[in-house]
């Protein structure tokens, strides 16, 4: 187990090894400068875009990535089944494609996470009756091998997306990873690539941007490093990766977490060294109301604002990055990859994985190991959802430096959509705000100047109760305002003013497309398979005059969109 760094909230989780701690046990919060109105009619907060405002930056396609990794029923019964009534004829749920299409994924991390530590990308390729089955030693399951490159890569071109490629650094290195670009990336004529063809894929799949491991900084994964060891192997990886196919976008692991005690200097200690060679540093963060059990208020409250943790890590991760540079008089910037981010509740799997451990101590056990087994199966909430828009929209208003995402995961697993084995597929909460923003956020993101009531919370002090971002492609005439009421007791009333937006006056006028609330007066309330849709987006009613200036009222605990069009 391992302890959170001091400088962090404890609300930031580690991906795939969090400690529990225990819940905040103060009740209530408490808010500053709100108005006094219950109902909060009288404005008290208010969103405005500046005639002078500049823009954060180009609004990146890779921002709305997710992550499937071979882990519970990701794969096997998610993306993969072929025995389902909807299933094509490479075993993929159609049903669950039309939900990634909806939500509007554009590139998916793969196959792991922890998984691939330990994995021979060789073993899930040819003919799937003779792959061999293997132990997974991340998730102690059994792999079938059923899924590899081809398929996944046949899969993405039905869901349209781009993939983000991991290899492994744990158990192996070097020539594997150059053996795996050969395979996917070569012109037929070499030993690797004619394989492919083999297989029965001709062209090459094109694959540009690669992960250079995952979180080998944590003692929890098969063959972790020290920042030394990782670095100078991360250098010669990427460095070989490159003289193969210059183009590639290569990301190395940065800190498994925020809690990591080498959080920051792992980052530079990597970066330095190699950084000629990478484009990219990996960031994970997981985020849950630790109060959750108890529903403790104060532990909602510092929930709902999680969003102050992933701006600090950001900063955080961007400094080593800009030192780095600094270290080799160089002149680009590392991007941050936030490849792994989202709410799980991590003290759940905590308490399975110790039963687990203490059951294997009890002697040697040779009775085989589960094959897909459901691990990991939030059941996401309305305030869930809330969190998941409130972190979108950090990700936006730093996308200057944040140039790729990846919501963990896809299917099943922490995951918007479930799938039931013979069963239907349905949508999380969270499916909500990820699909607005990934269908409607373009051309340039702005972070608008919010004035707001305070609210008090025990993880970070004082902060605004409202959070916004608004994006505006001017070629298009399109733009989309996200706001966040993130107070868990208040509602509060915005003036929204857009008046500011670049070519504005020469639109003639702005008019409303769309614009949504999610809101329950139950913050627990969930979407299940035999209520599909007990959460959903409501109409939100507000008129939008000609200059792109509306009034809107947010209730405790929600989050808005606004579409609007020149």
């Amino acid at each position: 187990m391992t302890t959170h760094n001091s400088q962090y909230s404890a609300e930031t989780t580690h991906p795939d090894k969090q400690e529990s701690s225990p819940a905040p046990t103060a009740a209530g919060t408490t808010a500053s400068n709100v108005s006094t109105t219950g109902n909060a009619t009288t404005p008290d907060a208010s969103i405005a875009l500046n005639a002078d405002a500049t823009p954060v930056a180009d609004v990146p396609p890779r921002l709305f990535g997710s992550f499937v990794e071979h882990l519970g029923r990701c794969v096997y019964g998610g993306i993969y089944e072929p025995s389902h009534p909807t299933a094509d004829e490479n075993g993929f749920r159609q049903d669950v494609l039309d939900l990634v299409k909806e939500l509007g994924v554009t590139c998916v991390r793969y196959p792991g996470g922890n998984f691939v530590s330990n994995y021979n990308w060789e073993d899930g390729i040819g003919p799937r009756e003779n792959r061999p089955m293997r132990r997974d030693l991340a998730w102690h399951c059994t792999e079938t091998n059923e899924m590899g490159i081809d398929d996944f890569y046949r899969w993405s071109q039905k869901a349209g997306t781009e993939i983000m490629l991991a290899v492994n650094m744990g158990t192996r290195g070097l020539k594997a990873a150059l053996d795996e670009l050969e395979y996917v990336n070569g012109a037929p004529g070499t030993a690797w690539a004619d394989q492919r063809v083999a297989n029965g894929i001709e062209e090459p799949m094109d694959i540009k941007m690669w992960c250079i491991g995952n979180e080998m900084d944590g003692p929890w994964q098969v063959g972790h490093m020290s920042p030394e060891e990782y670095a100078g192997a991360v250098d010669k990886v990427a460095h070989a990766m490159k003289l193969a196919e210059s183009g590639l976008e290569l990301v190395a692991c940065g800190s498994s977490g925020a809690y990591m005690p080498t959080f920051g200097t792992w980052e530079k200690t990597v970066l330095t060294k190699a950084y000629e060679n990478l484009d990219f540093v990996s960031c994970h963060a997981y985020y849950f109301d630790r109060g959750h059990k108890t529903r403790t208020a104060a532990s909602m409250q510092d929930f709902l604002a999680s969003s102050e943790d992933m701006t600090k890590f950001i900063a955080t991760v961007s400094d080593a990055a800009d030192q780095a540079r600094e270290a080799n008089n160089g002149t680009k910037d590392i991007a941050l990859s936030f490849d792994e981010w989202g709410v799980w509740y991590s003290d759940k799997w905590n308490e399975q994985e110790d039963q687990w451990k203490a059951e294997a101590a009890q002697g040697l056990h040779h009775e085989p190991w589960p094959k897909s087994p459901h691990l990991l199966e939030d059941i996401y909430t309305a305030a869930d959802a809330v969190v998941e828009g409130s972190l979108m929209i950090t990700l936006l208003k730093h996308c200057d430096r944040v140039r790729s995402a990846s919501r963990a995961q896809l299917v099943n697993v922490i995951a918007p959509i479930m799938a039931e084995e013979h069963g239907p597929a349905w949508r999380q909460t969270t499916f909500y705000p990820f699909a607005e923003a990934a269908l409607h956020a373009r051309g340039q993101a702005y972070a608008p100047a919010i004035s707001s009531p305070t609210i008090h919370t025990e993880a970070y002090g004082d902060v605004p109760a409202i959070d916004a971002v608004v994006t505006w492609d001017e070629q298009a005439r399109t733009g989309l305002l996200l706001a966040v009421n993130r107070d868990a007791n208040t509602p509060h009333t915005l003036t929204i003013d857009l008046s500011g937006l670049p070519g504005l006056p020469g639109l003639g006028t702005l008019a409303l497309s769309k614009a949504q609330l999610l809101h329950e007066d139950d913050p627990y309330r969930t979407n299940t398979a035999e209520a599909p849709e007990a959460v959903t987006p409501q109409p939100l009613g507000i008129a939008m005059n000609a200059t792109g200036t509306c009034t809107a009222t947010l209730p405790a605990i929600s989050w808005i969109s606004v579409e609007f069009h020149g």
